[in-house]
């Protein structure tokens, strides 16, 4: 028994003896990896910080990418080191991705999609959005969904897949904005007392800028009616306020000069 386990302590110091350069070289390679994986990602996400056009998140998940990437080429080296084959490893690990890739198909899809949203960034956080047949706030996106807050607080998550793959309106990409309303007076009207009076009322409001002038000119004559439209200009943030407010301002002013608001009508003549 004695003999024997000599023989096992003897065994394993010639196996030391005869790999203890390796084992060095191998603790120096995963010492190393671990440095410049470290490294390379800390530049990657200082390369985001350094601009803000660049999206913190995108550059994050890239550099943690990255670092796992050298890893693991650090790991199969080390093994190789070692003796042991890592091609059959390599293809295993090739269809273990290819099957988890297939089942996770849709998942890849929306992440390959919020990589193109933060890498080209047709919107940010804060912006007012159409797309995906939704209409809101964007309050926040990640690599899979963005999340939006409608008017009436609602919290839509929306997959990125459906918002890459359609049209976006971003409401609040430029910083000024023209509001288009159309206002109806009859034909009996003075229309050019109708467009000062539409002036004045459009000049009057707080959030409407000066330059650009706003645009007013008659657009149709319908049947009962003529079409007046009126573009102001605003600042992006005030767009909805002065959507919903001016109404109200322009119908008081056109009351006040007793100009007429027409209203659908019919004439119907009876035979006897």
């Amino acid at each position: 028994m004695e003999s024997k386990a000599l023989e096992q302590v003897g065994g394993g110091y010639d196996w030391l003896v005869s790999n203890g350069m390796n084992v060095l070289y191998a603790i120096i390679i995963i010492v190393v990896a671990y440095w410049v994986a470290g490294f390379v990602k800390g530049l990657i996400i200082k390369i985001a910080n350094s601009s803000e056009a660049m999206d913190d998140t995108l550059f994050e998940f890239l550099g943690s990418l990255v670092r796992y990437v050298i890893l693991a080429f650090a790991a199969i080296i080390v093994l190789e080191r070692f003796g042991i084959t890592t091609t059959s490893l390599v293809a295993l690990i090739g269809a273990a991705g290819l099957a988890i890739g297939l089942a996770l198909q849709g998942t890849l899809t929306n992440l390959a999609a919020g990589a193109m949203l933060l890498l080209f960034r047709p919107f940010k956080v804060g912006d007012f959005i159409d797309g995906a047949g939704v209409f809101g706030k964007v309050e926040s996106i990640t690599l899979f969904t963005t999340d939006l807050i409608t008017f009436d607080n609602q919290h839509i998550i929306v997959p990125n897949s459906e918002l890459w793959g359609t049209k976006i309106i971003n409401h609040s990409h430029h910083p000024v904005r023209g509001v288009d309303l159309t206002f109806s007076v009859s034909y009996g009207s003075d229309l050019e007392k109708a467009k000062k009076a539409i002036l004045k009322a459009v000049t009057a409001h707080e959030h409407v800028l000066a330059d650009p002038a706003p645009f007013i000119a008659v657009d149709k004559l319908n049947d009962s009616a003529v079409d007046i439209l009126v573009r102001p200009f605003c600042e992006g943030e005030h767009y909805f306020d002065l959507r919903y407010s001016l109404p109200q301002a322009v119908k008081e002013e056109l009351n006040k000069q007793k100009i007429e608001i027409p209203f659908p009508h019919r004439v119907v003549m009876m035979q006897k």
